[in-house]
């Protein structure tokens, strides 16, 4: 029988765990659960003057899921961004235009999200973790407080360490990613932010209580690196799992860091990136390290898919 792996986070991040466990699809069935409080760009934009639910990152992943070639659908979906056309639809991306003008047209998000996986040939699902608008909220060891996940994931300053998230008003968890949860052998969280990416996507109420039903696997994918101008949040791994945990109803089964040394071109390239390494300060028994680094910086969805199969099967 094949083994139901769901992946949890932000868009990018997910669709990377997505494309590594396409490696070994025909052993399971996929599904994703994505954050739906991104407020920048695009989406701030589109939330201001629609007032219809971010669908970035949810459009991210699904295209994670296609049969067609992911980077080439990227370009297309939401790399290139219209420009000098007229002052509506400047600066948007075809991806999330298709949100819009189907909703615009009557139909629902989900049937706008449907209607995308269709297009794309989607081998899997991907579901909001809510259907309603909600705002990322943290606050600060000095006691400041930040709203809204474009802030936050660009702070004016990192000089204090986020202390508490939550998601202000609250939401509710949508009941497609309820089930799928719920019936997971595996569940995946990240790579990605911590904060504006996987622990946003946990906030929602009845996220607890669905991962406290599920008998499946907890599997942390840190990564191993985080950005220098992001989110104020952990540098350390063991400061990852603690923060992480704090936000699950039970504890994770296996944490999987990429342990990859750096050549000198791609200590140049996380320097442009400006990206710094987590620091692995842990000897934890639940920690599986491996190197699953693309050749040029990044994480490489193929190698993660070789770990992940060892790991699950």
């Amino acid at each position: 029988m094949k083994k139901n792996i769901v992946a949890i986070g932000g868009g990018n991040g997910t669709a990377v765990s997505v494309q590594a466990c396409k490696t070994f699809l025909d052993q399971i069935s996929l599904s994703a659960v994505v954050s739906m409080s991104d407020s920048g760009g695009a989406n701030g934009k589109l939330r201001e003057e629609t007032g219809f639910l971010p669908a970035s990152d949810l459009m991210r992943t699904t295209l994670a899921f296609s049969n067609q070639d992911p980077h080439m659908l990227k370009q297309v979906f939401y790399r290139n961004r219209i420009s000098n056309v007229v002052s509506k639809i400047d600066g948007y991306y075809i991806g999330i235009l298709w949100y819009t003008m189907l909703q615009e047209k009557g139909l629902s998000f989900m049937q706008a999200q449907e209607s995308l996986e269709q297009i794309l040939g989607a081998v899997g699902h991907a579901y909001p973790n809510t259907l309603e608008v909600a705002d990322l909220c943290v606050k600060f060891v000095n006691g400041e407080t930040v709203k809204t996940e474009g802030a936050i994931d660009r702070p004016s300053e990192r000089d204090s360490r986020i202390a508490k998230a939550w998601l202000e008003p609250k939401a509710n968890l949508f009941e497609g990613a309820t089930k799928a949860i719920e019936e997971a052998d595996v569940i995946l969280f990240g790579p990605g932010s911590l904060y504006c990416s996987i622990v946003a996507t946990l906030l929602v109420d009845g996220m607890k209580e669905a991962l406290q039903t599920s008998t499946a696997k907890l599997i942390y994918v840190v990564g191993n690196a985080y950005e220098t101008i992001g989110e104020a949040g952990p540098t350390q791994l063991s400061d990852f799992i603690i923060e992480l945990e704090q936000y699950l109803p039970r504890k994770l089964d296996t944490l999987i860091y990429n342990n990859h040394t750096l050549t000198s071109y791609e200590q140049s390239r996380y320097a442009e990136k400006q990206w710094s390494l987590i620091v692995s300060d842990t000897d934890d028994e639940r920690v599986i390290s491996g190197d699953y680094e693309r050749s040029g910086g990044g994480l490489d969805p193929e190698k993660l898919g070789s770990l992940l199969k060892g790991i699950i099967f």
